[in-house]
């Protein structure tokens, strides 16, 4: 039980940013954590520690994927706007009111960005970008090829549509 708190403790967070990049909005993100916390309960016993993070960020990116198929429509209500600020709001800023207004203007900006990438574009985007991952973490995440990866990274990525930014 011990081991397992101290990875829930290790790696949440990590579940949880990336979830909430992912699917754009805290309870679907939530949601995602939990699963994937319950699925390395599960698998706790036959899981190789030193390939433990990149077991745990594809879990994750494969209960993402389940949950953006799940709803039909979600490309049509990216940032509803009855929701309280996303992102914005449950990652803490700077004390000056402006700066935390900027933020949150570039965050919902991101947001919609990511929303609008197709897969493995959105994921590698997360990894790289917010996450910070190595493109070792990525390739083992992702289990696209290391060359396919960095092209990715630094060529570009395809958008699934138009972004519209209302003003």
């Amino acid at each position: 039980m011990r081991q397992f708190r101290k990875l829930v403790d290790q790696h949440k967070q990590r579940i949880y940013g990336f979830a909430l990049y992912n699917s754009g909005n805290r309870e679907d993100a939530e949601e995602i954590t939990q699963d994937v916390l319950l699925s390395l309960w599960r698998h706790l016993h036959t899981a190789q520690p030193d390939k433990l993070p990149a077991w745990i960020m594809r879990v994750t990116r494969n209960n993402c994927i389940d949950a953006l198929r799940k709803r039909q429509n979600y490309r049509a209500r990216v940032v509803p706007e009855n929701q309280d600020m996303l992102i914005s709001e449950t990652i803490a800023g700077d004390d000056d009111p402006v700066q935390q207004v900027e933020s949150a203007d570039f965050r919902r900006l991101e947001e919609l960005a990511l929303q609008h990438l197709s897969e493995p574009y959105r994921t590698i985007v997360i990894c790289r970008e917010i996450q910070d991952m190595t493109y070792e973490e990525i390739v083992d995440t992702t289990g696209l090829p290391l060359k396919r990866s960095k092209r990715i990274c630094i060529g570009g990525v395809k958008c699934s549509g138009p972004i519209y930014v209302r003003g």
